[in-house]
């Protein structure tokens, strides 16, 4: 991944990544690391958060650390203030974090189920911005990262598709209320082989199907997410914002 990086758009700014120790968020973390940023990543479990950190630190990268579930309201204040602490600002914040718990129609899916879809996909990343939007700054950036089933939701991820919908919904409304100042953006993968994604691309058949799908014959890589994500976080993107990039191989989403 290094030898594809060779801007370095993010020299002195600082960048928060939620879910950002494994998969597409550390994939993010790594690219705006390798492009400069100081970047400060989390997750829920402190075992996670610390071998991420070494990862990235092998790299050359300035990383913080932080234990965060998202949905923990003083684990949100803590991420905050902890970068503030440590470095003064806040450039770039990328809003990563998902659950999909269950496979049920959206009809039989359990109220306790709907509310943990609802709490982590969408109302965390309301919440995680109040904390933060005092300390944004003329030239900020936040990029919110949805999914292409927010288009379509799929049968087996209805209730999740739909929770990716409104964050389509979400990116507009903040890009308009936090304008103009802060940018928000938002980008839809599409299927990538994580850990997140077992369920469906472990299954050779369901993978060829997804493969097919696709314009470009392949799934996505987290470092086509990463690039994505990069880019409108980055003065690159200054004149866009309230937008959706679809990186998805050409898998259809709109027109």
């Amino acid at each position: 991944m290094e030898k594809a990086v060779k801007a370095r758009r993010f020299e002195g700014k600082v960048a928060i990544v939620t879910a950002s120790t494994q998969g597409i968020g550390f994939g993010i973390a790594e690219r705006l690391g390798l492009e400069g940023a100081s970047v400060v990543i989390s997750s829920r479990k402190q075992k996670n958060v610390d071998d991420a950190a070494d990862q990235l630190r092998a790299k050359g990268i300035d990383v913080l650390a932080v234990v965060c579930h998202v949905s923990n309201p003083q684990q949100r204040h803590n991420l905050i203030h902890s970068t503030l602490q440590k470095y003064g600002k806040i450039d770039v914040i990328v809003s990563n974090a998902a659950a999909n718990p269950s496979t049920e129609p959206i009809l039989k899916t359990p109220d306790s189920v709907l509310d943990k879809l609802w709490e982590i996909n969408v109302k965390a990343t309301i919440l995680l911005l109040k904390d933060a939007a005092a300390h944004l700054h003329k030239g900020s950036s936040v990029v919110i990262i949805s999914s292409i089933a927010g288009y379509n939701p799929p049968a087996s991820m209805a209730m999740y598709g739909v929770t990716k919908t409104a964050l389509f919904g979400l990116g507009k409304a903040l890009a308009d209320e936090m304008a103009p100042n802060t940018r928000v953006n938002c980008v839809a993968p599409g299927f990538v082989p994580t850990h997140f994604a077992e369920f469906l691309t472990s299954n050779d058949a369901i993978r060829k199907e997804l493969e097919g799908k696709t314009m470009l014959g392949r799934l996505g890589t987290t470092e086509d997410m990463a690039a994505a994500t990069a880019f409108l976080a980055s003065d690159d993107a200054s004149y866009i914002t309230g937008e959706t990039i679809v990186v998805a191989g050409g898998v259809p989403s709109r027109l």
